[in-house]
C-alpha cells in the first residue's frame, strides 16, 4: 500500500475572516426574508389602541351655496377625525350667509370631540345650515372610510 501523507495549512487568520463573511451572508439571508416575506395582518395599518377607519389625508366636498361653491374640508389620521373647515370662502357668501362660519365652527368642534357625527347639537335657528354642513361632513367621510367600514356614521 502506497500512503502519500497529505498536509494542509490552515492560516488562523483566514479561518477567521471566511467564519466572518458566512456570519454576514447568513444574516443578509435571514434579513431579506423578512423583509420581503408578506405581512401576517393582512398588510391592514395599525394604530395604537384604535382600530384604523380612515386613510389619512384631507378630503373634501363641494357645497352650491346660492351662485357660488363652498367647499367643507375634513383632515383624518387612520383613526380620528382631526379637523374640519370650511375653504373657499369668498366674501359673498359670507355676507350672504352670516350663520355658515359660526355654524361650522361648533359642528367641528363636537365632531372632532366625540369622533362621531352621531348626538350633534345645534341651535334651532341654524337647523337647516346645520344640516347642510352635516351633509357635506359625513359625504367628505365616506371618500375617507376605508372600504369594509361604516366610518361615517360612527
Amino acid at each position: 500500500m502506497s500512503s502519500k501523507t497529505k498536509i494542509f495549512v490552515l492560516h488562523l487568520k483566514e479561518l477567521i475572516y471566511t467564519g466572518i463573511f458566512v456570519v454576514l451572508a447568513i444574516l443578509f439571508l435571514v434579513l431579506m426574508i423578512i423583509m420581503f416575506l408578506p405581512a401576517k395582518d393582512g398588510g391592514k395599518p395599525s394604530s395604537s389602541g384604535d382600530s384604523a377607519r380612515y386613510v389619512p389625508g384631507k378630503y373634501t366636498t363641494s357645497l352650491q351655496i346660492g351662485s357660488g361653491n363652498v367647499d367643507v374640508e375634513v383632515v383624518v389620521d387612520d383613526a380620528a377625525i382631526n379637523s374640519i373647515r370650511l375653504v373657499n370662502l369668498n366674501e359673498v357668501i359670507t355676507t350672504m350667509y352670516p350663520l355658515m362660519e359660526p355654524c361650522m365652527e361648533t359642528i367641528a368642534q363636537q365632531i372632532c370631540e366625540k369622533q362621531s357625527l352621531e348626538e350633534i347639537t345645534y341651535p334651532e335657528e341654524n337647523k337647516y345650515t346645520s344640516q347642510i354642513l352635516l351633509n357635506a361632513i359625513a359625504s367628505a367621510l365616506e371618500k375617507a372610510a376605508l372600504p369594509g367600514t361604516d366610518a361615517a356614521a360612527e
